[in-house]
């Protein structure tokens, strides 16, 4: 397959890799990596077809309906900047929230109200305020650096529940791969029982059949022998009474 000519069946590829990503939370690059190394095609040259075919498919309703895209879930983001207001009463609500006892990711999907997109949007820019604020903390007015203690966590970061909730579905996967694994082995293993018994059965129907038909055969050959043997019987049954009958003819004559 050429690299420039895209098939039906790849662009719904794409498509779904992407609604794949954006379900698993997942930065949208992995659907652009995986389906270049599939397709042997470069990820910046996915990406760029992807949005272009975006375009394409919003304008052409009949190809769209025919590779059974929903665009909805394929719409082009842009990019929304906070108002100062903005940005510093979503600060002050997570601050609130966090210092409540709820963890940043939890916090940010409540504002969000579920929607995973802006979640991440607000995780991010909390983030980056903190990130400034520590930077910011870390001189005093004099210029002279604040030296900063280590705290010992107590607590684990969401990155790190996220990894052990990810390893705990693997486990969980496996085991059901291992157990479904056992019980096909199972059904194989009946499965050529029932086909060995399945054959021994049939072998003995074939040599039943060979038998039935080599009786059928001997008895045929030897109802052949009785009717040629009986056919010569009445032929010299008949010879015998010729000659009788010829010979009483002659009898009278000679009597005469």
């Amino acid at each position: 397959m050429k690299k420039g000519i895209w098939k039906n069946q790849e662009v719904k590829e794409l498509f779904l890799e992407v609604e794949n990503v954006k379900a698993n939370n997942k930065p949208l690059k992995d659907a652009f990596i995986n389906h270049a190394k599939k397709y042997n095609r470069k990820p910046n040259s996915v990406r760029n077809y992807y949005y272009h075919e975006i375009d394409n498919l919003s304008k052409d309703s009949k190809r769209l309906e025919k590779l059974k895209i929903d665009l909805s879930k394929h719409e082009k983001s842009s990019i929304i900047y906070f108002s100062k207001e903005e940005e510093n009463d979503l600060m002050k609500k997570i601050d609130d929230m966090v210092s409540g006892g709820m963890s940043v990711r939890k916090a940010c999907y409540t504002l969000s109200k579920g929607d995973v997109g802006q979640m991440l949007r607000y995780q991010n820019k909390y983030r980056n305020f903190l990130s400034k604020t520590n930077s910011a903390n870390e001189n005093n007015l004099d210029g002279e650096k604040i030296i900063k203690f280590t705290k010992k966590r107590t607590t684990l970061t969401d990155n790190e529940i996220q990894s052990l909730f990810m390893g705990l579905v693997r486990l969980v996967k496996r085991n059901a791969i291992e157990e479904i694994s056992d019980k096909v082995k199972v059904d194989f293993e009946n499965a050529n029982q029932e086909l060995r018994k399945a054959i021994i059965e049939l072998h003995n129907k074939e040599k039943e059949y060979k038998d039935l038909k080599n009786e059928f055969l001997k008895i045929k050959e030897e109802n052949a022998k009785l009717i040629s043997n009986m056919i010569k019987l009445k032929c010299d049954k008949a010879t015998k009474l010729r000659e009788k009958l010829e010979k009483q003819k002659l009898n009278k004559i000679v009597d005469v």
